[in-house]
C-alpha cells in the first residue's frame, strides 16, 4: 500500500517496543506514552512507529507503519493493560493516543546506522523522501525554525482549547490571573 502523508503534516517518530505493542495499536486503535518520558508535544498529525530489536529478522530496526493521531487523553497505565496491574508502574500517569488504522508503508524506513531511538518530530514532506532514518532528522536552521514555530502553534491550540473546555470555577487562580480573568 502506497503512504502518502501530506508534505505539512507533523509527525511523531514513535518506538514500538514490543509486537505486543504493535497488536494494540493495530487491533484496539491505540498507543501509549508514559508521561514521565513522554515529548513535550503530543498533538500531531500522525506517529511513525519505530520497531525495535523485539521484532526480529527483517521487521527489527526500521519504520514500517505510520497512524494518523484522533485524540489523546491522560491516564493510569493500570486503565491501559488492564491484565497488569501489579506492574511496577500500574500507578503511573501515561498518554493515550487514539490512532486510526495502521498504514504500512509501501518502501519501510530503515534505521542504517541508529538503533536507539526516542521520539522525535519530523515533517511530511521529510518523510515522503527517507530513504533512511537519518533523514528524517531536522538538520538546517531553515527546517529547526518551521518545526519549532508548528510545534509552538500546536502547543497553543492545545491549552487554548483545554482552557476553553473548563469552566473557570475548576481553572486553578494562578491561571485565571495569567489569562487576566482573576484578581483575588
Amino acid at each position: 500500500m502506497s503512504t502518502i502523508l501530506p508534505e505539512t503534516a507533523l509527525i511523531l517518530v514513535a518506538i514500538l517496543p514490543t509486537p505486543r505493542d504493535f497488536d494494540i495499536a493495530r487491533l484496539f486503535g491505540w498507543y501509549r506514552i508514559p508521561l514521565k518520558s513522554a515529548p513535550k508535544i503530543i498533538s500531531v498529525d500522525y506517529l511513525a512507529f519505530y520497531q525495535t530489536q523485539s521484532f526480529g529478522g527483517a521487521g527489527r530496526w526500521q519504520i514500517a507503519y505510520v497512524a494518523e493521531i484522533l485524540g489523546h487523553e491522560l491516564t493510569r497505565r493500570r486503565d491501559l493493560i488492564r491484565d497488569e496491574i501489579d506492574h511496577p508502574r500500574a500507578d503511573e500517569e501515561y498518554f493515550k493516543l487514539q490512532i486510526g488504522p495502521l498504514q504500512r508503508l509501501e518502501h519501510p524506513i530503515p534505521a542504517g546506522d541508529w538503533k536507539r531511538i526516542t521520539f522525535f518530530y519530523t515533517t511530511g514532506e521529510m518523510f515522503q523522501n527517507a530513504q533512511t532514518i537519518n533523514d528524517l532528522v531536522i538538520k538546517s536552521q531553515d527546517e529547526r525554525e518551521v518545526l519549532w514555530h508548528t510545534l509552538r502553534e500546536r502547543a497553543l491550540r492545545a491549552h487554548e482549547y483545554r482552557a476553553q473546555e473548563l469552566p473557570e470555577s475548576l481553572l486553578d487562580p494562578a491561571i485565571l490571573a495569567l489569562l487576566g480573568k482573576f484578581s483575588g
